[in-house]
């Protein structure tokens, strides 16, 4: 019980905080450039919570935490909306009324700041618990390799080649590959006790230049602070690493050379923050991140009812020099629909299967 209660509060923090800032994004945008914002909410259904600010944007938190929205004035195509809502509308600030450029920003807005969010929280988290680097530790030993001819061991500290000191194993590595096939001085704590060994180094081509080979592998994970300048580049390098590797394992499921099984829904998501949130804050702080990209990454992809969808109708709206029809974004809206719902319903089945494998035997 007290696992699913947490798991239960995780969830509502993790989305919470991701569809915040998602909609955030559409809500500063949509006022920088002029559009009036009637609502902003906070999941569906019945609302638990209302305010009205002086801008006169309705703000709420609802029952159904599962998402959200930002109802901008004028959001309907004018032709789609009835003559009442149109008599109401303000001239100047209604969405539709403002140029493809200013609604493309105001849509892009939103994964923008689902990356902007994910920079945040790693450069927190690097400059406040540390970012994780191999330390110059000794894992493995390839065998006949000339770390083993040399007598390194696994657990062996390295803090110094050839009198340079060592912190890192990049620094480890970056010394190595200077000096293909040289006799170096390799100092190390072993125990209590430093040692100074020496090692003939291997070679190898790498990037079409030939580098040396010392034949180890990091064991040993440490966390470095850096500084917030430091902490914001390793931010971003860290979301773009994520961000590629998102996108790597979705082609292979995509193409076949991954199984679809690890596509996962709400279920999934839920239970991982309960166990996230058991390690600690920075692995939950670290989660919302990595999300966060994802949340982004799927909400660009061209798939009309999702933001990539409506840039990519706003796209052609700038090449034809007008809109699509409204029956062909209808259109395009129905068929976008469709497919997140069959997503939604095939990665529910996965959660389900991932939870309670029985039952999906039973059934299948």
């Amino acid at each position: 019980m007290v696992d699913f209660l947490r798991s239960l509060a995780a969830f509502a923090v993790v989305i919470g905080v991701l569809v915040f800032f998602h909609e955030l994004g559409h809500y500063l945008a949509a006022r920088a450039r002029g559009v009036g914002v009637e609502a902003f909410s906070i999941g569906f259904g019945r609302a638990l919570l209302t305010w009205t600010d002086r801008a006169g944007t309705v703000w709420k938190i609802c029952v159904l935490p599962l998402g959200g929205y930002v109802k901008m004035h004028g959001m309907e195509q004018p032709g789609a909306a009835d003559p009442a809502e149109r008599a109401r509308w303000v001239e100047g600030r209604t969405f539709h009324g403002k140029g493809v450029g200013s609604r493309a920003l105001i849509v892009a807005a939103g994964p923008i700041a689902n990356f902007l969010l994910a920079v945040l929280l790693f450069a927190g988290l690097f400059a406040v618990a540390g970012q994780p680097v191999p330390a110059a530790v000794v894992g493995q030993v390839v065998p006949h390799s000339a770390a083993a001819a040399a007598g390194l061991a696994p657990g062996d500290r390295i803090t110094a080649i050839d009198g340079v000191a060592v912190h890192r194993f990049r620094g480890v590595q970056r010394q190595i590959e200077a000096r293909p096939g040289a006799a170096v001085r390799i100092t190390v704590r072993r125990a209590a006790h430093t040692l100074v060994l020496r090692a003939t180094l291997g070679s190898r081509i790498a990037a079409g230049r030939r580098v040396g080979l010392l034949g180890i592998s990091s064991g040993t994970i440490g966390l470095v602070r850096l500084s917030p300048p430091a902490a914001l580049l390793a931010g971003v390098e860290e979301t773009v690493r994520v961000a590629r590797a998102t996108l790597v394992g979705l082609w292979h499921i995509v193409s076949g050379q991954s199984g679809a099984g690890g596509i996962g829904g709400p279920l999934r998501i839920a239970e991982l923050s309960g166990k996230v949130a058991a390690l600690g804050l920075s692995s939950l702080v670290s989660f919302i991140a990595v999300l966060s990209i994802n949340l982004g990454l799927i909400n660009l992809f061209p798939i009309p009812i999702l933001d990539g969808g409506h840039l990519v109708f706003f796209a052609i709206e700038a090449l034809r020099g007008r809109p699509l029809s409204a029956r062909a974004q209808e259109y395009g809206l129905r068929a976008g629909l469709a497919l997140i719902v069959a997503l939604f319903v095939f990665a529910t089945w996965n959660d389900l299967g991932h939870l309670f494998p029985a039952l999906k035997r039973l059934i299948g």
